[in-house]
């Protein structure tokens, strides 16, 4: 029977795996290695700020031995979403770790290919005039040329298309900017000739590891192998069990609709699949469907700077101030900016969040009886640094020393943990662009090149 495995080693990379895992993964000699790097779970704050989601340390760890791994068995490697946001920047900080990788492994020389997934402003607002351009969600999101200007950087999900391209070319690794997570592994699988829905869907439950595993991880190594009218799935540690519902429970996962699926051009429906044990810890998955959108569409991410923020960390014992934090923190607030009438209240914010009461929550909470003690942690997001830490520094001093009602002692009204007790945050950023984008050609956005060392300073586009 035909038949194509994927080796996941971790839902995202630099989180790690066992090395008795994947050692296991690679003995099944799989026909890919395809690993996710990348989400916006944490927010916008690494896209607008160019950073990486994991320490660079963390994702050497892991690319080194998924490379070598790679490069061991001659299957291809491929990262999706590179350096975690996909954008120029971030897939440029990948590179200079498997360019440090193949330095101290020379024996290792593999042809790497990268796709870039970083849009124009110009297409954008070309786009936009066409009405081509609309929210993704109900928030309604403006969106401008002004807007545009002020976000670092916007990136669009690529679906499978220009990965197929690449594949055919013959890559060892491949290193895509922002991916549509699913997408780089429903590519192998579409590569070879495998049904669009299973090779999509398998995507879904092997992006996030052993997440679809009891206990579910995502540091973790799972295996999926595709038929030509089913999947499998299996984890690679003997330790986690998977099951027809721990299965179906992650298709479910971070989805607005139990069973449908929406995706760069497609649509999938899996209200008619099936999750049946037929091997110990081994779920096979059947009935997946999938149709092309009429339109294709691309989603796109892009986030601006719009505030420093500096925060405090304390605690509160003193059941009084705790019966009455609210309308403490409240007098506290106005204090301070009576003590900055020069100021205006509008150009700057001060937040508490109170864990042990509606820290979590807010005002959504349904539990309003707080504990014997609560964590309180306040912020401040002013137009530069140096505001935010003196508005901050003066929430500390009137928190602490703020006289309320019934206190007897005098000494302080917070336990801070740490010394010094405020903390410069820094940049704060917010999603500016979070719209779908509607397109001709599935690859246009998604251009291809070689890697080569020069390659860094080439002008991409």
């Amino acid at each position: 029977m035909k038949s194509l495995t994927l080796l996941s080693p971790c839902g995202i990379l630099g989180y790690g795996f066992p090395d008795a895992s994947f050692a296991y993964g690679l003995s099944q000699k799989p026909d890919a290695i395809v690993v996710d790097a990348g989400s916006t779970d944490a927010g916008p704050h690494k896209l607008g700020a160019k950073t990486a989601i994991v320490s660079r340390m963390a994702a050497k760890k892991d690319l080194q031995r998924i490379i070598l791994g790679g490069w061991s068995l001659k299957v291809p490697v491929i990262i999706g979403s590179a350096g975690g946001s996909g954008g120029e920047s971030h897939v440029r900080w990948t590179m200079d770790i498997i360019e440090e990788i193949l330095a101290e492994h020379t024996s290792c020389t593999p042809k790497i290919a990268i796709i870039w997934a970083d849009i124009p402003n110009q297409a954008i607002i070309d786009s936009l005039s066409k009405g081509k351009v609309r929210p993704l969600d109900a928030s309604s999101l403006p969106l401008d040329e002004q807007i545009l200007k002020q976000t670092t950087g916007v990136v669009a999900q690529m679906g499978l298309e220009p990965i197929l391209d690449v594949l055919e070319a013959k890559a060892d690794i491949i290193v895509c900017g922002r991916a549509y997570d699913p997408a780089p592994f429903a590519a192998v699988g579409v590569f070879h000739g495998f049904d669009l829905a299973l090779s999509y869907h398998l995507g879904k439950v092997l992006e996030c590891g052993a997440l679809c595993c009891n206990p579910g991880t995502t540091k973790d190594c799972m295996l999926g192998t595709l038929y030509e009218d089913c999947f499998e799935v299996y984890p690679c540690d003997p330790k986690r069990t998977c099951t027809p519902v721990s299965v179906a429970a992650h298709t479910f996962y971070e989805k607005d609709h139990p069973y449908l699926l929406h995706g760069p051009g497609i649509a999938m429906d899996l209200s008619c699949c099936t999750f049946t044990t037929v091997a110990k810890n081994r779920v096979r998955v059947q009935g997946s469907k999938i149709e092309a959108t009429k339109v294709y569409q691309i989603k796109l991410e892009g986030a601006r700077k719009v505030a420093y923020r500096t925060i405090v960390v304390a605690g509160v014992r003193d059941p009084l101030l705790i019966d009455r934090i609210d309308e403490v923190q409240e007098l506290v607030r106005q204090s301070v900016q009576e003590q900055y009438k020069e100021l205006d209240a509008l150009s700057y914010t001060i937040n508490f969040l109170n864990y042990g009461k509606d820290g979590v929550m807010g005002s959504l909470e349904p539990e309003k009886q707080a504990g014997h003690e609560l964590g309180v942690v306040f912020e401040v997001l002013a137009a530069s640094q140096d505001l935010a830490d003196a508005l901050c520094a003066s929430v500390r001093s009137t928190f602490m020393h703020y006289g309320y009602e019934g206190r007897k002692a005098t000494a302080g009204n917070l336990a801070f943990p740490f010394a010094p007790s405020d903390i410069p945050f820094g940049a704060v950023y917010e999603f500016s662009v979070y719209h779908l984008m509607d397109v001709d050609d599935p690859r246009v956005f998604f251009p291809w090149q070689w890697w080569k060392k020069e390659a860094r300073y080439a002008q991409i586009g």
